[in-house]
């Protein structure tokens, strides 16, 4: 059971050992590959479609690409961006810039040149790795036509397929295959360095640089794979990208605990499926829209998910009737839920054996040594009551990069991160994700949260989706406006009829939309979170 610490602070830690946190406490990625690949050289650590790489290949391969890196002129504390699907060269830039002591900044696949530019220029990258050409967009081009902008940029390494066609001047072909970098020119690498260079997904403010050390996530995922019952004879397959915090995280879980790793490049419910069919995982790390996705096209199937002892549904709140669908189908197995964030890593999970009802409807209790709690106006509130939650614990991130002004608005007054979710918290210190506090509708000092709004519209037979965001009135300061998304083989309904819709589920008028907005799709990060920002851009610009 979670510590519970006195009422009035309304926080709970997670559980976690009195005194060392693990014996991979202190360690680095080229010191978790090198255990593996010493101790159990032959075991699977990444499995493909077409092949199987055990850690001793892992790791041979890792630091040949090191070495390459190496004699490119990268060394410790640099940033080495990589936009690559979920794959064997993802893994291999991941650890060989681990082993450099060098920093990996992730940049997610759907993003083009408006979006990478000024990713890579804040962060000053020095190299990138990425795909010669993603669909039409040919990346690897595109980044030697951008080297005059970017002036720290060096080494541009492409990986290329059967249709992308030969690699432009000045890009270098990617090799995982050849000679290991000079073990003595390689600076120590230090638990406290940074490693990883994420970016916030940006659903309501622009993307912050979130730098962070193996002391701050390898810690974490040590613990939680252990809490997770996750272990080396565990296979873990993940629907989100590397790219994000989530999939990265799993694959943190997996070099914890020596497990294998199954890849899915890139999800569709098809791709999902004959993953499913093709690795019989025991971990399934997915979002809530991949599992609905998934059950409206018939794809789960109890065969189908019979060998997965837990899939892990995070990125967004989970509808309880979508947990329970998903669970209806796995016999052995649990739905189980978890909250993170990039500043962060893991925050929150269920439990293995935590009752069913409470695996639908919570997001989970504090991961190991970390504390949360919920506030209003910076007070603790009771149990049950909604606010904003707040968290604290070895895991958190030390600051933005670059921007002391971001970090200052985010961190209270008393010392916790405040994370811009809105949750509820009760007795055992189980945490419900209700909403984000940035959503929240302003209308005339009357303040309400979507969140349950959509849920309810989205029931509505003719919608598929729908988001609800603040628009500016010069009376109200604000109203509420719904953009939704009409099932395929329904006309998308009108203001009147969601209005009638909400006053039959007896919803307050106040809450009503006072404006809707038919569209084909709704933004999404590469999580598969709404991009709220980007509609409520929409509505200013016309």
């Amino acid at each position: 059971m979670a510590v519970q610490v006195p009422a009035a602070t309304n926080a709970v830690a997670g559980d976690g050992p009195p005194a060392a946190l693990d014996r991979f406490d202190g360690c680095t990625l080229r010191d978790w590959i090198g255990e593996w690949a010493a101790s159990k050289p032959a075991s699977p650590a990444v499995l493909t479609a077409t092949e199987t790489l055990s850690f001793a290949e892992l790791d041979q391969r890792a630091k040949a690409f090191a070495g390459l890196l190496q004699r490119l002129g990268l060394r410790h504390g640099d940033v080495i961006a990589a936009q690559l699907p979920n794959s064997v060269e993802f893994i291999v830039t991941y650890l060989a810039a681990g082993y450099l002591g060098a920093i990996l900044q992730t940049v997610h696949m759907p993003y083009r040149a408006p979006e990478i530019e000024p990713l890579l220029a804040h962060s000053g990258a020095r190299a990138i790795v990425c795909l010669a050409a993603v669909k039409d967009f040919a990346t690897a081009e595109w980044l030697v036509s951008a080297r005059p902008r970017l002036p720290r940029l060096g080494p541009i390494i492409a990986v290329a397929s059967a249709t992308s066609g030969t690699l432009p001047a000045g890009a270098l072909p990617f090799a995982d295959r050849g000679p290991e970098p000079d073990a003595s020119a390689l600076d120590p690498v230090r638990p406290t360095d940074r490693f990883v260079l994420l970016y916030t997904s940006g659903t309501t403010a622009a993307p912050k640089g979130v730098p962070v050390s193996y002391r701050h996530f390898l810690p974490n995922a040590a613990l939680s794979a252990r809490e997770l019952a996750i272990d080396d004879h565990s296979v873990l397959l993940s629907a989100a990208p590397f790219t994000h915090l989530y999939g990265l995280f799993s694959l943190n879980l997996g070099f914890a605990a020596g497990a294998a790793t199954a890849l899915l490049p890139a999800f569709s419910p098809a791709a999902l499926a004959e993953a499913l069919d093709r690795f019989r995982p025991t971990g399934l790390f997915t979002a809530p829209a991949h599992m609905a996705a998934c059950l409206n096209a018939g794809l789960l199937t109890r065969e189908r998910l019979k060998s997965l002892r837990f899939a892990q549904i995070s990125g967004s709140a989970c509808p309880p009737e979508l947990a329970r669908a998903v669970q209806d189908l796995m016999d052995d197995g649990e739905v189980q839920q978890l909250w993170g964030m990039s500043e962060l890593q893991a925050g929150a999970f269920t439990r293995p054996g935590d009752d069913p009802q409470l695996r639908f409807s919570v997001a989970g209790r504090a991961s190991p040594r970390t504390e949360l709690r919920v506030v209003q106006d910076s007070m603790p509130v009771p149990a049950g009551t909604e606010g904003e939650l707040q968290v604290r614990g070895p895991s958190l991130f030390p600051g933005y990069l670059d921007n002391p002004q971001a970090m200052a608005a985010a961190i209270s007054a008393d010392g916790w991160f405040r994370t811009g979710d809105l949750a509820c918290m009760d007795e055992r210190g189980y945490i419900r994700i209700t909403g984000r506090l940035k959503d929240v509708i302003n209308r005339g000092g009357v303040k309400f949260n979507p969140a349950d709004i959509e849920a309810l519209i989205e029931r509505h037979a003719g919608v598929a989706a729908c988001a609800i965001v603040p628009m500016p009135d010069p009376v109200l300061g604000e109203r509420a406006c719904c953009f939704i998304v009409a099932r395929p083989d329904a006309v998308a309904p009108q203001l009147e009829e969601i209005c009638h819709w909400l006053a039959q589920h007896d919803i307050a008028k106040l809450k009503w939309p006072e404006r809707l907005e038919a569209i084909e799709a709704l933004p999404l990060t590469p999580t598969r979170k709404v991009m709220k920002a980007e509609l409520a851009r929409r509505l200013i610009n016309t």
